[in-house]
């Protein structure tokens, strides 16, 4: 909680949680949709690629400091490790001026932002944060608000520690029922964006609820919130509860500063949108070149033989994400002609899942296992050869990204991601687990 805001007794009554989110940071008791309010920040998140290279030319240029370095997080995760002399010269740039800044939370090569924030428990219901990349959203999973801005908002907010946000709409995406066994949450964002499109969330605030939401675990939830991005939201929001709670007490945060935390939730005389989705009919779904909003049910693309399977990113390589893969895998082999490449998102979930076997699982299979990095997803290194065929647990398959542009990706989730490793075409992980 940011100790220095007058804390006034928020209004409990007909407001969303993205509105009793902004009111908190903006000190209301009250706020409305399209009011733009100027909001206390709880931290700012910024990478190597983002960060230093970028922020510390405009600060000297306009004389400022940053204005609360316990606030700031530098995370290195984009150009590390590094793989040529312009990637060599930014990480250096970002080691000199962590020093110089003397910023106490820098975490070095060790995992993707948007994992190792929150494993470090950095992120609590209630607070007000940003992050310079535009999976940021992902915050929202832990009952934060939290966004992605760009080099020049980041400048103000590190100097001032304000930055002004226009109350949005919310947009509330209702699930209902249990998820078949092999279908997860990756399968029901690609299925929201597919029917929403790109730009369906129109920067307002998408709330995920409902049964099928509460039920899922911490990393699974952080998939939804991470993907609202590909929405074109600003925040992806889940309210916080005793699973969140178990989460942060499991990441080291003393159980004082858990009951600190604000837990709000949307009130059902709220003004939102609402969309109701039926989790039992989901399939898994596949989202082709070039666009995650061209998505469709597995079947549709049986016939596609990809030649590398990626199971990598802030979305498809948490622990979970590996769990799952693993139980795809276990005691098979990838299909002849497949190169099954895993990248885990951090450090400490790759330990972890050595520690469960999952890891030798996935060696077992075939697995070539890369360092704990945006990797592939971000395009700063180890892309795709020309022509290839890849299905992906990334968020994104923009024509480009991941390598030249006759890479054609196919987002899906790990599990499917590992079923089509194993059959040698695009699969449906339901078939395989059966």
């Amino acid at each position: 909680m940011n100790q220095s805001l007058p804390l006034p007794p928020y209004n409990a009554i007909g407001a969303t949680l993205a509105q009793k989110l902004i009111a908190r940071a903006a000190a209301q008791s009250h706020v409305n949709v399209g009011d733009v309010l100027t909001c206390q920040v709880d931290l700012a998140m910024f990478h190597d690629s983002s960060g230093p290279r970028r922020l510390k030319p405009m600060l000297a240029d306009i004389g400022a400091q940053i204005w609360d370095p316990n606030k700031v997080v530098l995370v290195l995760d984009h150009y590390v490790p590094a793989r040529d002399t312009d990637a060599e010269k930014i990480i250096r740039i970002t080691r000199d001026v962590a020093k110089e800044w003397q910023l106490p939370h820098v975490i070095d090569s060790e995992g993707i932002c948007h994992v190792v924030l929150p494993e470090r428990g950095h992120l609590k219901p209630g607070h007000f944060c940003v992050g310079g990349d535009s999976h940021s959203p992902t915050g929202g999973a832990f009952g934060t608000y939290m966004f992605g801005i760009g080099a020049t908002e980041m400048l103000g907010v590190v100097a001032t520690g304000e930055i002004w946000v226009q109350v949005p709409q919310t947009l509330r995406m209702q699930w209902h029922g249990a998820l078949q066994k092999g279908v997860c949450a990756k399968d029901m964002m690609l299925h929201m964006i597919g029917k929403f499109g790109m730009n369906g969330g129109n920067y307002q605030a998408v709330e995920f609820a409902g049964e099928t939401v509460r039920s899922l675990g911490m990393q699974e939830r952080m998939t939804l919130s991470n993907m609202s991005a590909e929405m074109g939201a600003q925040v992806g929001l889940i309210a916080a509860d005793n699973i969140t709670r178990d989460y942060l007490k499991s990441v080291g945060v003393s159980q004082e500063v858990i009951e600190q935390c604000d837990y709000f939730e949307t009130d059902e005389t709220a003004d939102f949108q609402r969309f109701d989705f039926d989790a039992a009919q989901l399939s898994p779904q596949v989202a082709a070149p070039h666009s995650p909003e061209n998505t469709k049910a597995v079947r549709e693309f049986a016939h596609i033989k990809p030649s590398v399977a990626y199971i990598g990113a802030c979305t498809g390589a948490k622990l979970a994400d590996l769990r799952a893969a693993a139980e795809v895998l276990k005691g098979r082999k990838v299909a002849a002609g497949v190169q099954l490449m895993v990248a885990p998102a951090s450090a400490r979930d790759q330990a972890q899942a050595q520690r469960e076997g999952v890891m030798q699982i996935l060696m077992d299979a075939g697995a070539s296992v890369l360092p704990n990095a945006c990797g592939a997803c971000a395009g700063y290194g180890g892309t795709f050869e020309e022509g290839a065929t890849v299905i992906s647990s990334t968020a994104r398959n923009f024509q480009g990204r991941m390598g030249p542009a006759s890479v054609q990706v196919y987002l899906a989730s790990p599990a499917t991601v590992a079923a089509s490793a194993l059959q040698g075409h695009i699969a449906d992980v339901r078939e395989v687990l059966a």
